[in-house]
């Protein structure tokens, strides 16, 4: 094993050096010095080899070394083995590295300096630690010489010259800003906040996670190095990212009442669920709730929308010129060139029913026999009006909804009842209800600061069709499969829908219910994944969540 010095003048361990390239490294040294005469050669040599000459220095400078080996390696117990207080050393080097937990470590020796009988070798440490990113410092070690040996004089402070005995270093978390609720408290919404590694203090899911670098501050680090008392853990000195910038909060549009109202209405339900609420007039995201916490189902997740979707549909057979009070059957089944719908439980509507009837009771069979009644972008163009299939800037990832051109007669009758390949995430269905109170689609935001271009939607409702959707929505309350939320105050708007989805005999389904307040300035979803009827299961969850907003 043989050394070198780097450019910094630094040692470094070369292993697998083979003499042969000393030799030829030595012969083109003497062909470049060749007729300097003997001044330019001794000087040129011992500008090379410096106080190696000394025998005492380079074997006090190898003891270093093989100490600085072994400490990089990670091997406390080998490196305490070199120094005069193997115990100590062994306790501190072994408390620091498993404080830090260095991703890797490098540390170069210097030109070994005689003082008296002790030789002084400095030396620089550099690590990269998972959390606090690069951190180098530069010490020294006196080396003294032991019978026959050179050992490593250990003193605390040669391991980091800003300790002292007692002390070593750790990692500490440095202060990292909060996610914020319109109020201006830290929010109280998991699954929307997200997590922070507690080893290296960087945001990993959620807001955490997208705004890692603004709420941390500075370089982004979530760790500071710094100086700790042994005995009791304290921090004593901080010794990197602390002058740096301080996080910065995000501020959400989060309502904390509304948002307490959900999360209360989703206490005690089994299924995976989600509560979404929205400020018609802005677009303001006032709640996201999700069971269990985790997955934001409420912003991201991907359904079926089911009948939820006939507001839209509703939308597009009224802008074809359809009323509210024209007749519309309602039969137990429709069939669609083989294949058949049917109603949930294959009810079927009086005689004389009209289009605000089977619109408030979900008649699946009059929007599919409807269907000739539409283009066949006729669901594409209506649900642009309502902002579906936009690139939503909200401040967070969301799953802005899908309703395809139809590409058969099959598909475009499925796709009137919200199946087929039309697609929603609960806030777009929320985001639909708000539309139709507003009366015109205003993009959901969740950090406005963080917005920096509105999704315009390239369409708009006519007056005339807002009017009318609105009473048919009411209606769903009154008269229709929204009963759950009859007496309740605030004249609540709804849709209901159950939304088939797998391959299972008879099909499984997600409960749906979506709406408004009549009185307030609150746009709503409900979603109940693999949970039953919109109206039954999704409906008693929207009333508890109405009522909780009363309380």
């Amino acid at each position: 094993m043989a050394s070198y010095r780097n450019q910094d003048g630094l040692h470094r361990t070369r292993r697998g050096r083979s003499r042969g390239s000393s030799v030829i490294a030595t012969c083109v040294v003497l062909a470049a010095v060749a007729g300097v005469g003997y001044w330019g050669y001794s000087t040129l040599f011992k500008g090379a080899a410096g106080d190696s000459e000394d025998p005492k220095v380079a074997a006090a400078t190898k003891a270093m070394t093989a100490f600085l080996d072994a400490w990089e390696a990670g091997d406390a117990g080998r490196a305490a083995r070199l120094t005069d207080t193997p115990d100590g050393a062994e306790s501190l080097i072994k408390s620091v590295m498993t404080n830090l937990k260095p991703a890797t470590t490098r540390i170069d020796a210097g030109d070994g300096e005689r003082k008296d009988a002790k030789v002084l070798v400095p030396f620089t440490v550099t690590m990269d630690i998972p959390g606090a990113g690069a951190y180098s410092w530069k010490s020294k070690a006196d080396v003294v010489e032991s019978g026959k040996e050179w050992k490593v004089e250990f003193r605390t402070e040669m391991i980091h010259p800003d300790m002292v005995p007692g002390q070593t270093l750790a990692l500490d978390a440095r202060d990292r800003a909060a996610v914020l609720d319109a109020e201006g408290r830290e929010l109280k919404a998991a699954s929307l906040v997200g997590s922070v590694d507690p080893q290296t203090g960087k945001g990993v899911s959620g807001l955490e996670a997208r705004y890692d670098k603004q709420l941390a501050g500075g370089s982004g680090q979530g760790k500071s190095v710094v100086v700790v008392d042994r005995a009791s853990g304290q921090p004593v000195k901080t010794l990197s990212g602390g002058g740096e910038a301080q996080g910065k909060p995000v501020r959400t549009t989060i309502d904390p009442k509304v948002q307490e109202a959900a999360a209360a209405a989703l206490e005690g339900v089994t299924k995976n669920a989600a509560v979404v609420a929205i400020d018609p007039t802005n677009g303001h995201i006032l709640a996201a709730a999700n069971k269990p916490s985790g997955m934001n189902r409420a912003l991201e997740g991907r359904y079926p929308p089911g009948s939820t979707f006939k507001v839209v549909t509703a939308a597009a057979l009224l802008k074809q010129g359809m009323k509210p009070s024209d007749r519309a059957d309602c039969p137990k089944f429709a069939n669609v060139n083989g294949q058949r719908f049917e109603n949930q439980d294959q009810f079927v509507l009086p005689p004389g029913s009209t289009f605000r009837d089977s619109f408030a009771h979900s008649c699946n069979t009059f929007f599919v026999d409807s269907r000739a009644k539409l283009p066949g972008a006729g669901l594409h163009e209506a649900a642009q009006a309502f902002g579906i299939g936009g690139a939503w800037d909200v401040g967070t990832i969301t799953y802005d909804g899908s309703v395809p051109v139809s590409n058969s007669d099959n598909d475009k009758a499925a796709s009137t009842i919200g199946q087929a390949r039309v697609q929603a995430s609960p806030l777009v269905m929320a985001s639909i209800a708000a539309t139709v109170k507003e009366g015109v689609f205003k993009q959901p935001v969740l950090v406005p600061d963080a917005v920096r271009k509105k999704y315009e939607a390239p369409a708009r409702l006519d007056a005339g069709v807002v009017d009318s959707l609105r009473g048919m929505m009411r209606a769903t309350v009154t008269i229709g499969a929204g009963k759950a939320l009859r007496g309740i105050s605030g004249e609540p708007h709804a849709k209901t829908g159950t939304a088939e989805f797998g391959t299972e005999t008879p099909p499984r389904t997600h409960a749906w219910m979506i709406g408004y307040q009549g009185d307030r300035n609150l746009a709503w979803a409900v979603l109940l994944e693999d949970g039953g009827s919109g109206g039954r299961d999704a409906g008693p969850i929207a009333a508890k969540f109405l009522k909780n907003l009363t309380k």
